[in-house]
């Protein structure tokens, strides 16, 4: 590891205890910072209203710490968009916003169109598919934003133990507290985690570099383009990082995150995606639209099943006409 990669631990790395409730809401008071949380949700019924309920309740109920709380619905086929307004949350479709530009599905097109619908100062991201969920996510990423001035982007970091027989599945006996300690983040460790130590090696301190729970500065975020796809996690960091460098980067221990798992070639996919962000970032030369070719087995042996990459990005949203637009009013 780096020695500026060390030095930066010790100074960058903190604990969700570090920075107490009153701290953050006298921070905040004092600097007039306004914070939004966003959550990108498809599909996610039976998690999100008790995340929007517990940001409710925790942080804007209890204390003034956030002052707006959206769901950004990207075509949901249950009653996500039902749970969430029920919970409290403002929710938004995707579709409705920046209608001029089609939308294309992927997390990253989400985010993307949610510095349009929102207007905190603090953008703070968490993925609408947490269980056990608490508050302490959405304060130990924007604490050290209010806290630290010179701080513009924080992940969380966390342990991700993954469930080996998930409830969601809906197997009698199911039992979701078996669990291996440490062994979710699976296409961190055997993509992300490579690609940042040999390209980006500034990078190698963060523990989980492709977490769906971080916050940033709008002044940073509406600078920034927006892979489509899931790479957007991988693209934001090494963006961030070559904008306002490493020492304006942090990350915030926040326990333990419980999610839903994906399958194998889910994750294949992902990783698929997460690479071509990382070649468009070493190479911006003339680029194929690339393909990933996966194998099931069917009623005649193995059958291929081919998926494309995720290549496209969205532009700075400081780029954006309508955006500008409404800055200026």
């Amino acid at each position: 590891m780096l020695e500026e990669v060390e030095r930066w631990l010790s100074r960058r790395s903190w604990s969700v205890t570090d920075r107490p409730l009153d701290r953050l809401t006298a921070a905040k008071r004092a600097s007039g910072t306004t914070v939004s949380v966003v959550l990108p949700a498809l599909d996610e019924e039976r998690t999100v209203g008790e995340i929007v309920a517990e940001i409710r309740r925790e942080l804007i109920e209890k204390v003034p710490l956030v002052d707006e709380l959206v769901v950004v619905d990207s075509g949901s086929r249950d009653r996500t968009a039902e749970v969430a307004r029920a919970a409290g949350a403002r929710v938004v479709r995707r579709d409705d916003v920046l209608p001029r530009v089609p939308a294309v599905p992927g997390k990253g097109e989400v985010l993307w169109r949610s510095l349009l619908v929102t207007h905190g100062d603090v953008i703070a991201f968490v993925d609408a598919d947490l269980k056990e969920f608490s508050a302490d996510f959405v304060t130990g990423i924007v604490g050290p934003l209010l806290t630290e001035p010179d701080v513009h982007f924080v992940k969380a970091m966390y342990d991700r133990p993954m469930t080996v027989l998930d409830d969601d599945t809906g197997a009698p006996g199911a039992d979701a507290s078996s669990a291996t300690a440490g062994q979710g983040g699976r296409v961190t460790e055997l993509m992300a985690r490579p690609l940042l130590n040999m390209h980006w090696p500034q990078l190698a301190g963060f523990v989980q570099p492709l977490g769906g729970e971080y916050a940033a500065r709008r002044s940073l975020l509406e600078r920034l383009p927006f892979p489509v796809g899931y790479g957007v996690e991988l693209g934001l960091l090494v963006d961030a990082l070559h904008t306002v460098g490493l020492d304006a980067l942090a990350q915030v221990d926040v326990g333990v995150r419980k999610h839903r798992h994906q399958d194998g070639q889910a994750l294949g996919r992902m990783a698929a995606s997460i690479y071509r962000t990382a070649q468009l970032r070493l190479a911006r030369g003339h680029l194929v639209r690339p393909e990933l070719t996966q194998f099931v087995r069917g009623a005649s042996g193995f059958e291929p099943r081919t998926y494309p990459v995720d290549t496209e990005e969205r532009p700075p949203m400081a780029e954006i006409e309508e955006y500008a637009a409404r800055r200026v009013a």
